[in-house]
């Protein structure tokens, strides 16, 4: 099976059956909801009968929310896959060392104490998450970076900015509705002007992370080997660390703090199609986005007609696989 991973061929084989998953989770996410459209009617709808009912739902609703999630699936699961790289450490993510959380802050001290400024909301999470990745790393550092350090670090920290988080919503209880679904990660409501605020960035990282997807192997062969191969290994985990947490905090900007995509996609992507980030990275974002796509899906069907924000199907989903990995059951899965 090792063998068969290392073929070109079978990783551009898995890569385009991921995409066609992707498309079919994106039909299947707007067809179903509390009207349920066939696929041919959706079809129709779209391309034939341009001022119906079904159009207007499709077209102002569903279609941009399963874009803002297949975005948010994107941008969460390449930061989860850059931060397991650069730190060599399967357990990392943007929620788990830290970085979802200091974005969280940022957001909502935005949405909390200035309201009227929401669209400074994507740059100040981002300022915040790279502050607190900047910190975890900086308290991680002792003769080189170890896992158990690096997990540490990024649970005090998120503790000490939950802290803080809580005290805004102390001081401003008349304002905690609109932090609400920002808290457990909702794409409630969501339209074409979140998706235009999000795809940039997920264009952006997925083209980065691509292009700079062999310095990752690279560092991945250890601070010596790297060293010796002429990579300058500090500038590019730095580059790394900024693009890992401007692709957590735009997302958490949008949709809140959704946990696990960012640590199980990369994993489930590593198991099917190898280490090698230049294939890795693609199938990572693939997967992330039909992952977050369906469980929006599955969140808005599964109490009909109530609907549950995305963040707890994602965490059901998310927190056995989790335990798993705590278990041992995918141990050394990033450095093999």
């Amino acid at each position: 099976m090792n063998k068969l991973k290392d073929r070109h061929s079978y990783k551009i084989s898995i890569i385009l059956i991921l995409l066609l998953i992707t498309f079919i989770t994106f039909l299947f996410s707007i067809s179903l909801g509390a009207v349920k459209i066939s696929i041919p009617d959706i079809i129709k709808a779209i391309f034939i009968d341009k001022t119906g009912v079904e159009r207007s739902i499709i077209w102002k609703v569903r279609i941009p929310r399963s874009f803002v999630a297949g975005a948010v699936g994107i941008c969460l699961s390449l930061s989860g896959g850059i931060l397991q790289g650069v730190m060599r450490n399967p357990l990392a993510s943007p929620n788990t060392i830290g970085v979802s959380s200091g974005a969280g802050l940022g957001a909502i001290f935005m949405l909390v104490v200035f309201p009227n400024y929401d669209y400074l909301v994507t740059p100040i999470a981002f300022i915040f998450a790279l502050l607190t990745t900047m910190i975890i790393y900086i308290l991680s550092w002792k003769n080189g970076i170890k896992p158990l350090r690096l997990i540490l670090a990024g649970i005090a920290v998120s503790s000490f900015i939950g802290a803080w988080i809580n005290v805004i919503l102390i001081f401003f209880p008349d304002r905690v509705q609109n932090a609400l679904g920002f808290m457990v990660g909702s794409l409630a409501s969501k339209t074409w002007n979140d998706f235009h605020a999000l795809w940039p960035y997920a264009v952006f990282g997925l083209i980065i992370t691509m292009l700079l997807s062999k310095k990752l192997n690279i560092l991945m062969l250890g601070d010596e080997i790297a060293t010796g191969l002429g990579l300058k290994i500090e500038r590019v985990r730095k580059i790394f660390i900024a693009l890992a947490s401007l692709l957590a905090a735009s997302s958490a900007s949008n949709v809140g703090l959704l946990g696990f995509v960012g640590l199980i996609v990369p994993h489930i992507a590593r198991l099917i199609i190898g280490s090698d980030f230049r294939y890795l990275f693609p199938a990572s974002a693939l997967l992330g986005a039909s992952l977050v796509m369906f469980c929006d899906t599955i969140a808005r069907i599964v109490m009909d007609p109530i609907e549950i924000p995305v963040g707890i199907v994602m965490s059901m989903l998310g927190a056995p696989f989790f335990i798993f990995l705590l278990r041992g059951g995918l141990k050394n899965r990033v450095k093999n």
